[in-house]
């Protein structure tokens, strides 16, 4: 690993022991140990106001013509106490890392450079909470198709009149979908819980989108006499989204103690689209798979011209079919003379009356801009330059038919011509206020990213792609074959059926092969020469200088017509189908790729019927419809009525009294609490969704670099490999900063398992070999209590849900009954075990002449667990649902190894109740009726193969 840098690039000045830093593909902390950051992305509630979520109509249009509504409460209720009960799930969890979206709206909903101070504290607030827990987090300005007033999310409603829009004629001319206008606006066949799946994503293929995308990457190279306040659309839009999170970024700087603790960097804008830029022929839709769905209704671009203009089309319908979107008819589209560029009486002397912005007078309202610039012919509809958007303009001016063919044309490549310039701005401007900021690099969905200069990265960088399996994500089913989308996408495969691919561990292959193309697209962030050292100890060219973390991935909900959510179905509350799909994601983060991600989603307000409460979306990781039991102090219920007029029962957050623990190092402590373990188990499942898929064992912080990392649900079992080099020995710093003699470190080490209470309970002494010496840090690994509690704190956990009741255990207090005593060595074939709430296992490195490595058992009130491992030391902290591993450095220059350790959990995988059955059935007392809940009745007992036990 490089050494990690003392001083800020930007500035001069000594780096803090905190920051985390990006070198050599990785997340690094101060002291040199690899970084994984893993989380949610919190919320995909912020996408809208509180109280407005996207089906619901009433008063829709007004607030954002009037720009009266406040995001403050989104993501998190901070009055009520409920924001400490969801950091502490989430932390309990094993994340470490919050994408944290805000939209334009949420910043500047009022009018141009009229910015939201409270919503702004509110989130500083919020951001604060953040950090009691421990968590970092970035920053991502979010939009989907430009806006909520488009059908998605993002930029505030005074951005459509500015571009010359009327969105109010979206629906008619289905320049745009929107949930709470579906399929129409009038009340008698408005239904918007209809809305079919992803069909949003559509609009991505719309005129609105196309437009308002073009517009801001490309408005002075297509759109110039678009002229609003003396400069051209694409300045005017692009200075304002820049400005707004910035002023955002000053108040957090000013707040102190959150950039760099807490707020680690910034993404840029979510999923930004190409809009109509680059398209090379405006007559046809593109016949090869792209990013943009094809579902519903699929205009051409000429026909979404046509439409906008308020005349009849009749265009493409597609659906579904087995192996995604297929032709299926046409439909015809009339808008009955609507048209959604604005009428020019809406800005007297082309002032307009309430956001005061003058329009240039060649800027014509009335008329699409793309009429304007010369493209087609409003009166015959026929399109006067079908390959506009495919080139730079001429020098002579804007191109037209009769330009002189001397002149070569230059095709417009968006990532160079109109993305990077957009980012550079972006990013500086954050940079000014947050010198140390990593920037979070975000292409179009499935893209190759630009070739991003280092002058703007300045080693403080990370590649941000998203992934989601489209077939999955679209049919809401887990099929049993699937398609390489990425590679279709990219051009890999000459007919798609050879994309194709059958069975689960097939799917599950591809997924992680897709994963790892899209860390492969880091090497474009500041691209340097391979070092000579690189090229000896890899063949490929150019290793990634940067990170990757997946900034979206997840999987719905609402599977298979909500069958998870149906009393009258057989698979009522059994989420088995979306643990296996989400476990097919994430795992392929596993492996080799050993990747950084953030769920997509967690809200706090998920409902079954409307599930995220945007568009029909469903993909939180929790819901307060799932809750099964109230734990912690008794408590009065709140009712909590949704403005559709339905009510819903939440509990009041228990507030932790736990004091949390401060490391000066950037890989934080997970959330100790003082609750039992059984109690947190319970605690960390309910309300959650295929928890077993996303609470998932992995290296937080390693010494060394984790060179595979294999988790298997089944069996309940983790193995890690870590490829260690010599220069990869950990840091630690005295309180002043200064960095610590070896000696003194392992001194210090010592000293500190010493006060711990953690046990010493085994050790088996050989020679060290002299090229070796320990790590003072070990590498921590997250062993999540979901896959690996014993089997008592198991049973009482499944006894709190049957109960159904309020359960108050003193802080400290330890489970009287499950204390590992019965669990005592028996002989040679037979792990030694081992019980404490805190262990320490010493293990030296494992001579040649070994036969293998030792396996140890450790069995204590919340842990039963065997381990295996190359060498090294162990501490199991049961608190901190935390395994820490010590193992030597190699000392000698270029020498490298790899160390493995491997935890399973004792007796198998934990085999929780699932679907209706196990919901209705009355346990009987103890374990007994918990088995016979899961597997039989007092008729037919639980058999002797059970694997449960």
């Amino acid at each position: 690993m490089p050494q990690v840098p003392l001083t800020c690039t930007q500035t001069g000045q000594p780096l803090p022991d905190y920051l985390v830093h990006t070198l050599d593909g990785n997340f690094v902390d101060s002291s040199g140990r690899t970084l994984l950051l893993r989380g949610v992305n919190l919320s995909g509630s912020s996408k809208a106001p509180v109280g407005h979520p996207s089906y619901i109509l009433n008063g829709f249009w007004e607030a954002g013509a009037t720009g009266n509504e406040t995001f403050v409460g989104q993501p998190l209720n901070l009055a009520d106490g409920s924001a400490d009960e969801h950091l502490k799930r989430l932390r309990g969890w094993g994340f470490n890392m919050l994408r944290y979206p805000i939209t334009w709206e949420a910043l500047e909903h009022e009018g141009p450079g009229k910015y939201d101070y409270e919503f702004i504290d509110y989130t500083i607030r919020v951001l604060r909470k953040c950090k009691e827990y421990g968590f970092k987090v970035y920053l991502d300005p979010h939009q989907d198709v430009w806006s909520r007033f488009s059908g998605g999310s993002g930029a505030p409603y005074w951005t459509l009149p500015a571009c010359g829009i009327n969105p109010r004629a979206f629906t008619a001319t289905q320049a745009a979908i929107l949930h709470c206008e579906y399929p129409s606006p009038l009340p008698d066949s408005r239904d918007p819980a209809s809305l079919p799946s992803m069909i949003w994503s559509t609009n991505y293929g719309r005129l609105a989108s196309q437009t308002l995308f073009a517009l801001f990457f490309g408005g002075r190279t297509f759109a110039p006499k678009c002229i609003i306040d003396g400069v051209n659309i694409q300045d005017y839009l692009q200075s304002h989204f820049t400005r707004a999170f910035t002023v955002l970024a000053e108040r957090i700087r000013d707040a102190g103690g959150l950039l760099d603790e807490v707020v680690i960097g910034w993404d840029g804008m979510n999923e930004p689209a190409e809009g109509l830029i680059a398209y090379p022929d405006l007559n046809v839709y593109p016949t090869a798979q792209g990013s943009t769905l094809k579902k519903g209704s699929v205009p051409t671009p000429a026909q979404s011209f046509r439409l906008g203009m308020g005349k009849a089309q009749t265009v493409d319908y597609y659906t579904l079919g087995g192996f995604g979107p297929r032709r299926d008819g046409t439909v015809t589209i009339d808008p009955c003379g609507a048209s959604i560029w604005a009428d020019p009486a809406d800005e007297p002397g082309g002032v307009h009356p309430r956001w005061k912005w003058r329009r240039d007078p060649q800027w014509k309202l009335g008329v699409c801009v793309w009429a304007l610039h010369g493209v087609w012919d409003v009166e015959t509809g026929y399109i006067l330059q079908p390959d506009y958007f495919r080139y730079l303009p001429l020098s002579t001016g804007v191109p037209t038919p009769q330009s002189p063919e001397s002149e070569s044309r230059v095709e417009v490549d968006f990532l160079q011509d109109c993305f990077l310039p957009q980012i550079t701005s972006y990013f500086s401007s954050i940079r000014h206020v947050h010198p140390n900021a990593i920037a979070f690099v975000q292409a179009p969905v499935f893209v190759v990213p630009p070739e991003v200069p280092e002058t703007l990265l300045q080693g403080r960088a990370c590649a941000a792609p998203h992934y989601y399996d489209g077939l999955t994500l679209i049919s809401r089913h887990w099929n049993w074959y699937n398609a390489d989308a990425l590679g279709m996408i990219r051009g890999k495969y000459s007919n798609p059926i050879f994309a194709v691919r059958v069975g689960e561990k097939a799917i599950r292959a591809c997924i992680r092969s897709q994963l790892g193309v899209l860390k492969e697209d880091a090497a474009q962030l500041g691209t340097t020469p391979p070092s000579p050292s690189s090229l000896s100890s890899s063949p490929h060219a150019v290793q990634a200088r940067y990170p990757t973390i997946i900034g979206e991935i997840g999987t719905p909900f609402d599977m298979d017509k909500k069958a998870s959510y149906d009393p009258s179905n057989p698979r009522y509350g059994d989420y088995g189908p979306q643990e296996r799909a989400l476990d097919a994601s994430l795992s392929a983060a596993d492996g080799t790729n050993a990747l950084n991600y953030t769920v997509w989603t967690y809200c706090a307000d998920s409902t079954h019927q409307w599930g995220d409460g945007w568009n029909m979306e469903d993909l939180s990781l929790w819901s307060s419809d799932d809750l099964e039991r109230r734990i912690g102090h008794p408590t009065r219920c709140t009712d909590v009525t949704t403005t559709n007029g339905e009510a819903g029962m939440m509990t009041p957050a228990r507030m932790s009294t736990a004091t949390l623990a401060t490391l000066r190092f950037a890989s934080l402590p997970y959330a100790s609490v003082s609750e039992p373990a059984h109690v947190r188990l319970a605690f960390l499942r309910d309300g959650a969704r295929a928890v077993k898929a996303f609470c998932r064992p992995w290296p937080v912080s390693t010494v060394g670099v984790p060179s595979n990392i294999e988790f298997d649900i089944a069996k309940a079992t983790v193995k890690i490999s870590v490829s260690v080099r010599a220069g990869d020995m950990p840091r630690v710093y005295k309180e002043s900063g200064e960095e610590e003699e070896d000696t003194e470190v392992a001194d210090a080490e010592s000293e500190k398992t010493a006060g711990s209470g953690a046990t010493s309970v085994h050790s088996l002494e050989s020679e060290k070999a002299l090229e070796e010496k320990p790590s003072p840090l070990p590498t921590e690994i997250f062993l999540p209590l979901v896959h690996f509690a014993a089997e008592g704190c198991v049973s009482r956990s499944l006894a709190l849900a049957e109960e159904q009741h309020a359960q108050t255990i003193p802080d400290g207090d330890v489970d009287p009954d499950t204390n590992g005593t019965g669990c005592v060595p028996t002989g040679t074939a037979t792990p030694t075990t081992y019980t404490a709430s805190t262990t320490t296992l010493l293990l030296s490195s494992p001579r040649s002449s070994s036969v293998c490595p030792a396996e140890i058992r450790i069995a204590n009130e919340a842990y039963d667990i065997t381990v295996k491992m190359s060498e090294g030391r162990i501490e199991l902290c049961e608190r901190t649902q935390m395994l820490r591993w010590f193992y030597s450095v190699p000392t000698t220059p270029g020498a490298r190894k790899e160390a493995w350790i491997e935890v399973k959990r004792t007796g198998g995988a934990i085999k929780y109740p699932r679907g209706a059955g196990a919901r209705s059935r009355k346990g009987r007392a103890g374990l007994t009726g918990w088995l016979e809940g899961l597997c039989g009745d007092s008729m037919n007992p639980c058999p002797e193969s059970c694997i449960v036990m």
